[in-house]
């Protein structure tokens, strides 16, 4: 006897229920998730007497019945990545639980996961955690380990603003040491094949490679790609200062600072002279030279005759200053530079407030007429 013939027989003998049970033990037994899925929602549509025309719609479900509905549709589309995700099928996993807006499961799956030798399935996964979002660091690791460093940088810059704070400070990390490994490798090449280094119990750092070795950079000489290098160095001012990367990352700095100008790629300021306002960033959040670090961003925003600049630079100091908890200095470049700039990315009001300085806070609602602010701040 056939299924379909199977399923007539128990919905005349035994009810439409049992001709659903039997729908969906066969299918769960097939591994055929997906319509296992339209089975279960078409139980419950059966139960609620609904039409069961369109099982796994919402549109013809009732406003009193729908929060059952929903709750049963989040319950099975669980059940089923969960089914997928036993099986190894994560691309399908994914599906499910990227619906339903719960993708921890397929984060631990791949974090689990290698890699697979077949290239569609690779970039499958490397799409599902990178570029949709499910794990990105993991996303980061694979597409390091099968596209290389340039592929892996160009994807980054696309992908990071859309990661968490969290995520970020992770694949700078990760970035950092991978380009840290690279560089020292190829320097500590160059170095053994033109003198004979003494003995030492541990391998030599960076910094202790290119120290007194200006011949390393002479005619142009440069040992990894200079603009991997640039994005790199500025990936990592996501870096913490409790990161172990951020002294690789000042190395990194340090090795790009004695490149030819040629290769020292200028940015926005503060950054126009790239490593060295790099170096003085990275020196600022460790807490090293703390205050020349503070001199180099304040000389920056006298010597720029453009507002803009200005507000750009005082962003990147007021932004460190309160990063390493200093935030009585922040306090007084914000106050000078930016407590009439309005955006997303930095609120003077909620510096104010951190600092314990509501006062100026109130005065500047005040100066620029926001009422709703003045009495936030004068409440506060």
């Amino acid at each position: 006897m056939s299924t379909f013939d199977r399923i007539a027989e128990l919905k005349n003998s035994d009810g439409p229920q049992a001709a659903i049970d039997f729908l969906i033990g066969t299918l769960r037994e097939e591994k055929n998730y997906h319509k296992l899925f339209d089975a279960l929602l078409l139980k419950k549509k059966q139960e609620l007497d609904l039409p069961l025309v369109r099982p796994t719609s919402l549109d013809d479900v009732p406003a009193d019945q729908r929060p059952d509905f929903e709750k049963y549709y989040i319950d099975s589309a669980r059940e089923i990545g969960r089914l997928f995700l036993d099986d190894g099928r994560i691309n399908e996993a994914w599906l499910y639980f990227r619906t339903i807006q719960e993708p921890d499961a397929v984060a631990e799956a791949l974090a689990d996961t290698p890699l697979p030798d077949d290239y569609d399935k690779a970039q499958e996964l490397i799409n599902i955690a990178l570029y949709e979002g499910a794990n990105p660091i993991r996303g980061l690791q694979y597409l390091l380990q099968s596209n290389g460093t340039c592929n892996t940088i160009t994807a980054l810059d696309q992908a990071i603003g859309h990661f968490s704070e969290d995520d970020r400070r992770r694949a700078a990390q990760i970035m950092v040491r991978h380009l840290y490994d690279e560089l020292l490798a190829s320097v500590k090449s160059d170095v053994d094949r033109r003198m004979t280094l003494p003995p030492s119990a541990k391998e030599p750092t960076l910094r202790e490679l290119i120290l007194g070795r200006d011949w390393l950079f002479q005619d142009g000489n440069y040992h990894i790609d200079v603009s991997h290098l640039n994005s790199v160095v500025r990936f990592a001012r996501f870096l913490n200062a409790d990161c172990s990367e951020l002294d690789l990352a000042i190395q990194l700095a340090q090795y790009g600072a004695q490149l030819e100008q040629q290769y020292q790629y200028p940015a926005e300021p503060p950054f126009d002279d790239y490593y060295v306002g790099h170096l003085q960033y990275f020196n600022l959040l460790q807490g090293r030279n703390v205050d020349e670090a503070i001199r180099f961003f304040e000389q920056k925003i006298a010597a720029d005759p453009d507002e803009e600049d200005q507000q750009m630079i005082a962003y990147v100091l007021v932004d460190l200053l309160v990063r390493t908890n200093r935030l009585d200095t922040a306090m007084g470049v914000a106050s000078k530079h930016l407590r009439f700039l309005d955006e997303p990315s930095f609120s003077f009001p909620d510096l104010c407030r951190k600092s314990g300085n509501q006062s100026i806070w109130a005065e500047t609602a005040r100066e620029k007429g926001d009422l709703v602010s003045y009495t936030a701040a004068i409440v506060q």
